[in-house]
């Protein structure tokens, strides 16, 4: 990231003032710090980060509607989003833009004038399932009915197949090597392809995130006829399948799909200019203890998930010694994961893979 900033400043040395990143929702802290130590060495007045769909929500060019959800379904992330934009602030006083990493003193000054709109985030979900691991299907579809070998380049075209079937209802790839003569033709009906998908239980985890959603959204007063437009983002979004999935919940002309790829960077444009975000914690937060009578350790929240982020009061948490005159203690927190689903992430070869895990415990980040 570095190499691109220095690259940017490089070719436009004007743009050195403010920075805004955008990441997954169900990206853990460790990332986020991970991207403001990387921030903190570069010579960026202000840098800020929020949620991928957030940023879709406000680069849509949907400013007359309130209530948007954004489907965000690119290469490794699915994520869902309910936004309330143009919600007027209760208060005249200025609020955090979106998670500040980094906040010059010359943006402060500037920014305290303005009085900005506002984009509250109503509801979100999240998993670890994105377009690679549609690509992964295809090719174990491959290795079974065609003994195909996995390589990187066999994994290159079964996304090229993947991406022909988003337009036509058959795909073909023919791939001829002069060095070696080895050769590959590979094709797939788009049925066929929608069944790999199925076997994989592949629309009942998108359910999964989408009841999610509409159940936090319930929670406040909201149901489905309120939501006024959904916006599709990413490449896997423009899968028809997919498409076809969502008409399962709203109608078709409720469904934006024109800005898959810039809508992001177009909004979070939008919070480099003043736009007030509001937000709410996605994982809880606990603090390591001895479970006695698991004979381990084990997690006791402390912060639970959904309340307001930034949090505006202090939460104390008294601890004791548990032995007596014991010299010192050990402090560990930890970000806590949902604890109904689990994703392990390994190599399988060359190719990056996620499955679903069966966990006994909850997910923590330390």
């Amino acid at each position: 990231m570095q190499s691109i900033i220095q690259q940017m400043q490089t070719t436009y040395p004007d743009i050195q003032d403010s920075l805004v990143l955008t990441v997954p929702v169900d990206s853990f802290e460790i990332y986020r710090h991970w991207l403001g130590q990387v921030c903190a060495q570069l010579d960026i007045e202000q840098v800020r980060m929020l949620d991928e769909p957030t940023a879709a929500a406000l680069g849509y060019g949907k400013a007359d509607q309130e209530i948007l959800l954004v489907l965000d379904f690119g290469g490794g992330t699915f994520d869902l989003s309910l936004v309330e934009l143009n919600a007027a602030p209760k208060q005249a006083s200025v609020q955090p833009l979106g998670f500040i990493l980094k906040w010059g003193d010359k943006n402060l000054a500037e920014t305290s004038k303005q009085r900005p709109q506002m984009a509250r985030v109503l509801a979100k979900a999240g998993q670890n399932l994105g377009g690679t691991d549609l690509d992964n299907w295809l090719l174990d579809h491959f290795v079974q009915t065609q003994g195909l070998a996995v390589t990187p380049l066999t994994i290159r075209l079964a996304e090229r197949l993947k991406i022909q079937l988003s337009g036509q209802a058959k795909a073909t790839e023919v791939y001829f090597n002069e060095a070696s003569f080895e050769s590959y033709e590979l094709s797939l009906e788009r049925s066929q392809f929608e069944q790999i998908l199925r076997d994989h239980q592949f629309f009942e985890r998108l359910d999964d995130s989408m009841t999610q959603v509409l159940q936090q959204a319930r929670r406040q007063g909201l149901n489905v006829e309120d939501i006024q437009s959904v916006l599709m983002v990413g490449g896997t979004s423009q899968i028809p399948a997919v498409q076809t999935w969502v008409e399962q919940y709203f109608r078709p002309s409720q469904i934006c799909s024109s800005q898959p790829f810039e809508a992001i960077a177009q909004g979070a444009l939008q919070v480099s200019q003043g736009l007030e975000i509001k937000d709410f914690l996605y994982h809880s937060y606990g603090i390591r203890y001895w479970d006695r009578r698991q004979n381990g350790h084990n997690w006791h929240p402390i912060i639970p998930a959904g309340l307001p982020y930034p949090m505006r009061e202090p939460i104390e948490l008294t601890l004791g010694a548990s032995t007596e005159a014991q010299p010192s203690i050990e402090l560990i927190m930890g970000e806590l994961a949902n604890s109904t689903q689990g994703t392990e992430v390994y190599f399988d070869g060359d190719r990056l893979m996620t499955r679903s895990a069966a966990m006994a415990h909850t997910a923590v980040q330390p």
